[in-house]
């Protein structure tokens, strides 16, 4: 999924607040390239129509809120970057051993943590 830096933008911003219309969301993060409030609601429709925003009719206007959380949306991410070179599941452990070579011993533990309450979740779940 290819994501312009405006909706980088604006799904940072719906990650770090509950909910918004467009005229708050442009109060709070146009900046020097003079965004103006119709690009922002152009941005929160593109964003609604790939699902990754909610919204509801509020008067004249649409609140939006997130539709994901950040970690699933990253979630997602590595998923489809994973199936565009690779249909096998071991790609993406392959891709995360990879990757754990960069980490320090603190991320490596909170990784283990994280894997650690994944399985104890799912134990709950049966």
């Amino acid at each position: 999924m290819q994501l312009g830096s405006l909706e980088k933008a604006v799904l940072q911003y719906f990650w770090d607040t509950d909910e918004a219309d467009a005229k708050r969301v442009h109060r709070e993060i146009a900046d020097d390239t003079v965004r103006t409030l119709n690009t922002i609601q152009s941005t929160l429709d593109r964003l609604y129509k790939k699902k990754l925003l909610f919204r509801n009719k509020s008067g004249h206007a649409f609140i939006y809120r997130a539709a994901m959380p950040r970690d699933a949306f990253l979630a997602q991410l590595v998923r489809e970057v994973t199936a565009d070179y690779s249909d096998n599941e071991d790609s993406l452990l392959a891709a995360f051993n990879s990757l754990s070579a960069e980490m320090t011993e603190t991320q490596l533990q909170a990784l283990e943590k994280l894997i650690d309450q994944r399985r104890a979740s799912d134990k709950l779940g049966r």
